[in-house]
């Protein structure tokens, strides 16, 4: 099982990496915000992997929050960012 939490460990640590990248380089708005929702839900993959590697539930709030934070943000860069016509 020490194997596969190291695995696991190491695959969420690049994705945290890679969605950081592209919210430092994201050649724009929309591609930085979603940068950061896989940021979001990559910690929030990682806390349910400790809670399933460490047979806990402690934070469990703090998944709700993020999920919460994670929809919220992204229905209000989609209401608030300006529309761009293809014509």
């Amino acid at each position: 099982m020490t194997i596969v939490a190291i695995i696991t460990g190491v695959l969420l640590g690049a994705a945290g990496l890679c969605s950081v990248y592209r919210i430092v380089r994201g050649p724009s708005v929309l591609d930085r915000v979603i940068a950061a929702d896989v940021l979001v839900a990559t910690i929030m993959c990682a806390l349910g992997a400790d809670m399933a590697f460490n047979n806990h539930t402690d934070t469990l709030p703090v998944l709700l929050v993020l999920a919460l934070f994670g929809v919220l943000g992204s229905i209000s860069v989609a209401r608030f960012l300006p529309r761009q016509d293809s014509a």
